[in-house]
């Protein structure tokens, strides 16, 4: 008689597994987000509110997520992630999934971004839309793809590595990876994520990354033309100062 098959704590290496939501005004879609996280696996679910002005708060409360944390002021999407990380660790998080509430990307690779990690493959896993084609047939702005794919040139020769994407909002962390970086020293804005993948390198991990359908809704979370110029130019200052950094020929805070 064969012996049944359960997806449990031991099926993934008894590690704590905890998805954290960065939302800003995500309540038209944190319940469509929420619904699909797979909690075979996941162990808790952390939501880091950064002073939403829509009904972000009560959907969650209504969702049943016990750990929320609410910024007392708008700090910033960097900011948020650092209370997302900082938490999740408080809490024990062995994997932490960061996913975006807005329902960008599918909850449902999940499980392969864990067992990734879990199995000691990689130390981070990245969800890419631009493996494949599913970023422009999701409907990414034709000009955030353009820029996507330059800005990834750019920086793989800067830092010599081979990703497929530096800009992608769904990643997944082991524990290691996440103490042993100073986040406290990267910017509260949207160029937090960019710094981040270039310390994690600086660190001397590996990224894995797998193929991630998105969707661009109304509701999606995005940045205005202006900003992305900003964030753009913020880009390569960070591939920079990893290169120098890296070249030892002139040091940063960011790469300790």
């Amino acid at each position: 008689m064969s012996t049944p098959l359960f997806i449990d704590q031991k099926m993934i290496k008894s590690k704590k597994v905890i998805v954290v939501l960065p939302a800003y005004n995500a309540s038209k879609t944190l319940e469509q987000t929420y619904q699909e996280i797979p909690f075979d696996i996941v162990d808790d679910v952390l939501l880091v509110d950064d002073n939403s002005t829509d009904k972000t708060l009560s959907v969650a409360k209504n969702l049943g997520i016990d750990q929320i944390v609410k910024h007392d002021k708008n700090k910033g999407y960097g900011a948020n992630q650092k209370s997302c990380y900082k938490k999740a660790l408080e809490l024990g998080a062995d994997i932490v999934i960061m996913l975006h509430p807005d329902y960008q990307y599918t909850p449902k690779l999940i499980h392969s971004m864990s067992f990734l990690i879990a199995n000691e493959v990689y130390p981070v896993v990245l969800g890419s839309r631009i493996l494949g084609k599913g970023a422009l047939r999701g409907g990414m702005p034709l000009y955030k793809y353009i820029s996507n794919r330059f800005l990834t040139l750019f920086q793989n020769i800067l830092i010599g590595q081979k990703l497929s994407e530096y800009h992608t909002g769904f990643r997944a962390f082991s524990k290691g990876v996440l103490i042993a970086l100073c986040l406290e020293n990267n910017s509260d804005d949207f160029i937090f994520d960019n710094q981040m993948l270039c310390q994690i390198f600086h660190k001397g991990f590996e990224i894995g990354e797998i193929t991630c359908p998105t969707t661009y809704t109304n509701e999606s979370s995005s940045i205005n033309f202006k900003r992305s110029v900003t964030y753009g130019l913020g880009v390569l200052k960070t591939s920079i100062q990893y290169f120098l950094a890296k070249k030892k020929i002139k040091s940063s805070n960011l790469f300790k």
